[in-house]
């Protein structure tokens, strides 16, 4: 124990790091767990020590239907160079296309099986609408078979936040409440729709609308009608691989809608999100249903206290509520882009989203825009905030009035081409002849530094260096890539689409491990969801990845789930790995499955 009563020095450690002569860090062969169509491009890199002087031939094996092994192909690996702690060799065997099963080798290390198939992509994305986006589900009781994931959680949503507070997991509320609610007061009808954000169990505004906007992007190129969950808002209950007629798509495109169309009903605005009152509520471990009493505060109740379906205990979650234009425009463009989707599956809920949408936009223009801005909770750019939904109003309504704010707000989206291009492109068919030619020199410098971002590293992907890992950045440049090559296919190829999902796949440093739990055939196991106490995985659920710990060193642990800035789930990636596994499907020239 620390001695009571000492100030200054009270404890020293002395750290002795340990070397074992000679020692070797065994070689990794990366590669996409999944596997690969047969026209595509096929390259493994060998990842090896620096120290490592050893040569071995690369070989390819393929797996026979009684276990046995053939070798197809066996060459000396390339060198590719060094990139952070580690020497690359890369082995290309694109000329490979027959359908099968196949294994990498590389002295004694050898890989697990994975595929050469034209359907190689079809269900790559099923875990993720299947199990983990249900998982994710709020307000709402999840069932599994035997298994309940979480009970109905909050039901006691939501109390107004304090003033001029600056909270935990960057939420603030500003110098007003921008609501008719006081402090502390109760602000009925948000306990509904939403998914948790990520590890932990707020609903974050911005991830919200990011998640529906993706998720109508999937349901308007691909129309997937897979239906293997059963959703009863009216019970609030969720059944897994129980099917109800309904496709699931839809059913989470609704789900994120209603949370968006209740704050705009309870405050007239959107919010930054609801998120727990406090550090040890925050830090809550298991059911989330368990985290509060599921009834509403009643300050006149003492601590304790029920009655009359109220509770003396102020667990209730805090509703930060400031305004933010650009939460506002993030939002309505959600909301538009929902309306197209919901016109059929619930065409009361499509006309209250495009009502929303529209009158918001109209009130927006009348004022000077609403800039209060904190962390990452209060909504991107305000431009760029705008445009997205000057777009998906334009794709809504036909409206001319919007497609003269896409025009007026272009210039803008040129300077910062990477963050909006899929918008820009979006907005093309809708736009005049000039508007498409004026974007070529945007999508042109685009390309260049794509191809000059794929020779940093033997990867062939931007590797980000924070503290957070990189997938979600991979993804989002894949996502671009195959954005302008269905635009521009003479000026973007659509090589970096599938070195995007292979790097999340497997080709990355570090390991050769899938970072979409449950996709390929060694996948992400022990990781930060609201299962993180079990140091165990949610299908479908996709972690940030390679964490590159300054100066060198690739990380992502298997042994410890609490790293969240390797192994978080994040809504906004899963719902890019549905987009993104469509894609390389169509890519693959095989239609994906339904």
């Amino acid at each position: 124990l620390l001695p009571a009563g000492r100030i200054g020095t009270v404890l020293e450690w002395e750290v002795q790091p340990n070397s074992v002569p000679g020692w070797l860090r065994a070689p990794v062969i990366a590669h996409s767990q999944l596997g690969y169509a047969p026209g595509a491009r096929k390259v493994a890199t060998i990842e090896l020590d620096r120290n490592d002087r050893t040569t071995a031939p690369a070989r390819l094996l393929r797996v026979g239907a009684d276990g046995s092994t053939t070798t197809v192909k066996t060459a000396p690996a390339t060198r590719w160079g060094d990139y952070l702690r580690y020497s690359y060799h890369q082995l290309d065997f694109s000329d490979v296309r027959q359908p099968g099963l196949y294994m990498l080798e590389y002295g004694a290390t050898r890989t697990a099986p994975f595929r050469i198939a034209d359907d190689v992509y079809a269900g790559a994305w099923h875990p993720t609408l299947d199990v983990y986006f249900p998982v994710a589900m709020d307000h709402m009781y999840v069932n599994e078979g035997y298994r309940v994931w979480h009970g109905d959680a909050h039901r006691d949503d939501a109390r107004q936040a304090p003033l001029n507070h600056e909270h935990i997991d960057l939420y603030a509320q500003g110098p007003t409440t921008d609501t008719k609610y006081k402090p502390g007061e109760h602000i009925p009808g948000l306990a509904v729709g939403g998914w948790f954000d990520a590890g932990d169990f707020d609903i974050r505004t911005q991830s919200q609308y990011q998640v529906v906007r993706s998720l109508v992007d999937t349901w308007e190129k691909w129309r997937p009608t897979r239906d293997t969950t059963a959703v009863d808002w009216t019970r609030r209950r969720t059944e897994i691989h129980v099917p109800d007629g309904t496709p699931d798509l839809l059913q989470q495109i609704r789900h994120g809608t209603l949370q968006l169309v209740a704050q705009f009903d309870a405050v007239g605005h959107a919010i930054h999100g609801i998120v727990e009152p406090d550090v040890a509520q925050y830090t809550h471990l298991g059911d989330a249903s368990t985290k509060t009493d599921g009834l509403i505060h009643d300050p006149a109740l003492k601590l304790g206290e029920e009655r009359g379906g109220r509770s003396g205990t102020p667990d209730d979650r805090w509703a930060f509520t400031t305004k933010a234009s650009a939460l506002n425009y993030g939002s309505i463009a959600a909301l538009a882009a929902a309306s197209r989707s919901l016109g059929e599956a619930d065409p009361a809920l499509a006309r209250t989203a495009l009502g929303i949408a529209t009158r918001i936009w109209a009130e927006e223009q009348t004022h000077a825009p609403d800039l209060y801005q904190h962390g990452n909770t209060t909504g991107g750019p305000l431009d760029s905030e705008r445009f997205a939904a000057a777009v998906e109003l334009l794709r809504t309504t036909r409206d001319p009035r919007y497609a003269t704010a896409v025009q007026a707000l272009w210039p803008a989206m040129e300077r910062r081409f990477a963050f909006n291009l899929r918008d820009a492109v979006a907005a093309i068919p809708l736009m005049p002849q000039s508007y498409r030619e004026g974007m070529i020199p945007a999508v042109r410098a685009y390309a260049a530094a794509t191809v000059k971002a794929a020779a940093a590293n033997p990867f062939g992907v931007p590797i980000t260096t924070g503290g957070w890992a990189g997938s979600g950045t991979v993804i989002a440049g894949a996502l671009n890539a195959y954005a302008l090559h269905k635009a521009f296919p003479d000026i973007m190829p659509a090589d970096p689409v599938f070195r995007g999902a292979e790097f999340l796949l497997g080709h990355h440093p570090g390991s050769d491990i899938s970072f979409v739990s449950g996709v390929g055939t060694r996948s992400k196991e022990v990781a930060y969801g609201n299962n993180r106490a079990d140091f165990s995985f949610i299908a479908g659920g996709v972690v940030p990845g390679v964490l590159i710990v300054k100066p060198d060193f690739p990380e992502n642990h298997e042994d410890w789930p609490f790293f969240w800035g390797e192994n978080e789930y994040v809504i906004p990636e899963g719902a890019m790995w549905i987009e993104l596994a469509h894609a390389m499907q169509d890519l693959a020239g095989k239609p994906p499955a339904k």
